[in-house]
């Protein structure tokens, strides 16, 4: 069974062609109950439930569709410098699918970063309007106070509870089939994802009152860029705690007992990742052939590392870059184009650079 996340993604482009239509256009309106049935039951990968949503709410697919556009953007910026790059989610379903298969770190990253982007996708078009099912948050009404007085709910707060209620029910509805170890890490970690968005929820204030004074305040929350969430998964996917299930099958206990039990905001996985080094359709590894690695660097992104030990290429190219650039009152930069020669260092392929295969 291949995981709801590259369902989605694969349908994502029927997804947005079925939604270019702006929401306010009538024809648009009044075709979408009939024509929400023909695409959700064309979405592959999901299962009944999540088809029910799609049909009870076709114009949230569109939200759902940025998400998977924004939660992959930032697996690529988060693993840019590492052998597995979250770039096989471009390259095919089988390749993610793979990797979703298994019970590793990058597993559980997957998840939790999706789960993530839904909540801030359905939340975003819950403010902006863009549903009909949700709005603002309706709790934010009237005065409270903060370590700065009294002021008054105002504006259009996130409603983050709804966008947690809708990605917990469609998110999950994929897992809540099984009662297996693997379907229990999958909803530990994307509850974790969910999480993670509301923790960067902020107040925002406006100032009211003679000279902005703020002898009144207006406040609403707002969520945080979503780089902020995938930082914070970031650093747990790092501190990820491998577990194995406990002998009833409610939970987990620490694979180490040198390690602490794992909370709510943890990611668990089960199994070590692979290394990533050569092209493995099992693991779902691209493999590091090729790749561009950092001559200097002594981290994940240097050439010994990225290379595998298998050694890299270098070679020189031209490229215009901008230089010599001056401030000139008021108020613009100017700068002058330079040609600049840099050296490039990719990593050398295996011997054999084909797929590998244990299937």
């Amino acid at each position: 069974n291949m995981n709801f996340l590259s369902g989605i993604w694969w349908s994502l482009p029927l997804v947005l062609v079925w939604a270019t239509p702006p929401v306010t256009s009538s024809w648009w309106y009044m075709g979408a109950v009939g024509s929400s049935r023909v695409m959700c039951d064309n979405v592959p990968g999901l299962v009944s439930r999540q088809r029910q949503l799609c049909r009870r709410h076709p114009e949230a697919m569109l939200s759902i569709g940025r998400g998977v556009a924004a939660w992959t953007a930032e697996c690529q910026h988060q693993f840019r410098r590492h052998r597995w790059d979250c770039n096989a989610l471009e390259r095919g379903q089988r390749l993610i699918g793979r990797v979703l298969l298994r019970s590793s770190r990058e597993s559980a990253f997957v998840h939790a970063i999706s789960s993530a982007g839904v909540v801030f996708a359905i939340t975003r078009a819950c403010s902006q309007g863009e549903l009909k099912s949700c709005s603002c948050d309706p709790k934010k009404k009237g005065s409270a106070k903060d370590s700065k007085g009294h002021f008054d709910w105002g504006g259009c707060s996130d409603n983050i509870d709804y966008g947690i209620k809708f990605a917990r029910a469609f998110v999950d509805a994929k897992e809540r089939k099984g009662k297996d170890a693997r379907a229990l890490m999958n909803l530990h970690n994307n509850r974790a994802g969910r999480k993670a968005v509301k923790r960067f929820l902020k107040q925002e204030c406006k100032c009211h009152g003679v000279s902005g004074s703020c002898t009144l305040r207006t406040c609403w929350l707002a969520m945080a860029d979503f780089r902020k969430t995938g930082d914070y998964l970031w650093k747990k996917y790092n501190g990820a705690i491998q577990v194995v299930m406990n002998q009833d099958g409610t939970g987990f206990t620490v694979a180490n007992k040198k390690f602490k039990k794992p909370t709510k905001n943890d990611l668990v996985y089960f199994e070590s990742s692979p290394d990533y080094c050569i092209r493995d359709r099992d693991v779902g590894s691209l493999g590091t052939a090729g790749r561009v690695c950092n001559q200097t660097s002594r981290g994940m992104d240097s050439c010994e590392v990225m290379c595998c030990g298998r050694g890299y290429d270098t070679s020189r190219v031209s490229r215009m870059t901008k230089c010599e650039c001056k401030f000139h009152w008021c108020c613009a930069v100017r700068c002058q184009d330079c040609l600049e020669v840099v050296d490039i260092h990719t990593c050398k392929a295996p011997k054999s650079a084909g797929w590998i295969s244990r299937t």
